[in-house]
């Protein structure tokens, strides 16, 4: 197994100059054990790997610690020593939320990937709107975006065609593929993006089949499925931790849990690349500060009246507007809380820096006392 295999590059390469000549090895982490870390190694070699003091004190958040699909270096132990994260290389790509819950953190879902593929089913709780924050969060990634309407044998071809050209109305960049694990539909159109060295991960919610997509790839039961209700058809969520997984036939597979909560983690800037056409809308309007409400000459407000807009997706960009202007605002406050404490911080280690200046001086003295009665 090459490092190109496992996803290696000029810019990886280039950046890892400096610590290959320390000794240390490249490695791409595969498994995240809460405590420890899988690295695999150019070749194939596996260790089980901790990360150093300074790699943990130096990240300023969570999200800046290493994740699964991050390249590192390694410091190889000898004997009974461990084996070292030392430096994490900088991401290309970053596929990440929210933290669920009322935290204001990133959370890495997979790192240094090329494909997002969001899997999905056309059942009854199918919902555009999270599609659309699955859309955001991709364009944020810098990632490719495929989107599975997995499934496809539980339901009627209309009910799948459906899911699939709502997708497409939202996403026409995206590649949209109705498929199916059970009878193989599709599969083979996955299989097209699984070329060597480059990085797929899949996400979606728990049930819509990831596990028996990853199956099919792998052409192995390398997933137990979980039971299947008779009457739903769907299988209970069974990944329980993000796991990268290198094909014999090229490609390099990131798995994740479900994700129950599609919380945003992106900016104004994505938001308005995401919705263009809402965007481009807005600068037809009369004033240039109009609210969008009963506003006179709102070309918003007259697009969802005669129907070129969808009142629900108006609704949809407005409350991903609402979610980004919210963390915005609790970013700021974290950022404002942690420079008065590393103001603090640093204040106090002057004062004990002064304090031991000032010991040391008031010390000497005496020293150099009891030497001269030591002549």
């Amino acid at each position: 197994m090459t490092l190109t295999e496992l996803g290696w590059n000029d810019a990886f390469e280039r950046e890892f100059a400096p610590f290959a000549k320390k000794g240390w090895k490249p490695a791409r982490l595969i498994r995240d054990n809460k405590i420890t870390y899988g690295a695999l190694l150019e070749g194939g070699e596996e260790y089980e790997v901790i990360m150093s003091g300074k790699v943990y004190h130096e990240a300023e958040c969570d999200a800046e610690l290493p994740a699964v699909g991050d390249w590192v270096a390694l410091e190889i132990g000898t004997g009974d020593l461990d084996t070292v994260i030392r430096s994490r290389l900088s991401r290309q790509t970053c596929f990440s939320r929210k933290t669920p819950g009322k935290s204001s953190e990133e959370q890495v879902i997979a790192s240094n990937v090329d494909i997002v593929c969001v899997v999905t089913d056309a059942d009854t709780d199918f919902n555009i709107r999270r599609m659309e924050r699955y859309f955001t969060l991709i364009g944020r990634s810098r990632a490719q975006a495929v989107v599975m309407v997995n499934k496809s044998d539980l339901f009627p071809s209309e009910q799948n065609e459906k899911a699939a050209t709502a997708i497409r109305e939202i996403a026409p960049e995206a590649e949209v593929l109705i498929t199916s694990a059970a009878d193989g539909q599709n599969v083979s159109a996955i299989e097209s993006h699984l070329k060597t060295g480059v990085s797929i991960t899949f996400v979606g919610s728990s049930g819509v089949g990831k596990s028996s997509l990853i199956n099919a790839l792998l052409g192995e039961e390398w997933q137990d499925k979980g039971e299947v209700n008779e009457v739903t058809g769907k299988g209970r969520h069974t990944t329980t931790a993000r796991e990268l997984i290198v094909l014999d036939q090229g490609g390099i597979l990131i798995d994740n849990p479900g994700i129950r909560e599609v919380q945003m983690w992106t900016d104004e800037t994505t938001l308005r690349e995401r919705f263009a056409d809402i965007e481009k809308l807005a600068a037809q309007c009369q004033f240039h500060d109009c609210k969008h409400g009963s506003d006179k000459g709102c070309a918003i407000r007259a697009a969802v009246e005669n129907g070129e807009l969808s009142c629900d997706r108006y609704e949809g960009y407005l409350k991903l507007e609402e979610e980004i202007e919210h963390l915005k605002k609790r970013l700021k406050k974290r950022r404002m809380t942690v420079e008065r404490r590393n103001k603090r911080d640093h204040r106090i280690k002057a004062r004990n820096l002064a304090d031991r200046i000032d010991h040391e001086r008031e010390l000497k003295p005496k020293v150099d006392e009891f030497f001269t009665h030591e002549d």
